[in-house]
């Protein structure tokens, strides 16, 4: 993956707002403690797709080594923040996800659950990978910039598997028409969440 990573290529509707890298770069130990708290979630969120679909040898056979990937991101994180004198802090409401998961229909079935499952984790990891091509770019830290550089790279790629799972268990039309409801959904509560730099999100 090179460095023309883009909302465009990511699917995205909105970029991030330009002010959230500055702030971001202010408060370091925060934005890496809630980003080591974000790798902690993705490996829980995708053991527990794993166990609910134990029935599918494609996702169990697809998504264990994730889950080993997520948690050593988690460590990487970990180690970045003892090399630079810090400690992990305490994990914060994620706002983001409270917004998105408004999102998921009540009262739907097995199916649908999965195809948003997929769909929602693709929506995060490109986010996230968006969120890492911004700061591997704008950090004046070069280690730092070669730090997210490494999670963009990574993120890029979990974004596309789980759009490529979705397609593998869904005809491709319900899961671009699916897939843009959940890039609307985003694009309508993103311009109202607080811009924050102690957020990966």
């Amino acid at each position: 993956m090179e460095n023309t990573v883009s909302k465009t290529t990511l699917g995205l509707n909105l970029p991030t707002d330009p002010r959230w890298v500055d702030l971001a770069a202010m408060s370091l130990q925060d934005i890496l403690t809630d980003h080591a708290f974000c790798e902690q979630k993705a490996a829980s969120t995708i053991i527990s797709i794993i166990q609910m679909h134990s029935d599918k040898p494609e996702i169990v056979e697809a998504l264990s080594p994730i889950v080993t990937e997520e948690w050593g991101h988690f460590r990487m994180v970990l180690a970045e923040l003892k090399k630079r004198g810090l400690t992990l802090g305490i994990q914060r409401p994620d706002q983001y996800i409270k917004e998105l998961m408004k999102g998921k229909p009540k009262g739907t079935g097995r199916d649908q659950l999965f195809l948003d499952q997929l769909l929602i984790c693709a929506l995060i990891e490109a986010r996230s990978c968006e969120r890492f091509k911004i700061l591997s770019q704008q950090l004046v830290d070069t280690d730092l910039k070669e730090f997210y550089h490494q999670f963009m790279v990574a993120e890029a790629a979990h974004y596309k598997l789980f759009l490529q799972l979705a397609k593998s268990f869904f005809e491709e039309e319900k899961v671009m028409t699916r897939w843009q409801y959940w890039l609307d959904h985003e694009a309508g509560f993103l311009p109202h969440l607080e811009v924050r730099g102690d957020r990966m999100h």
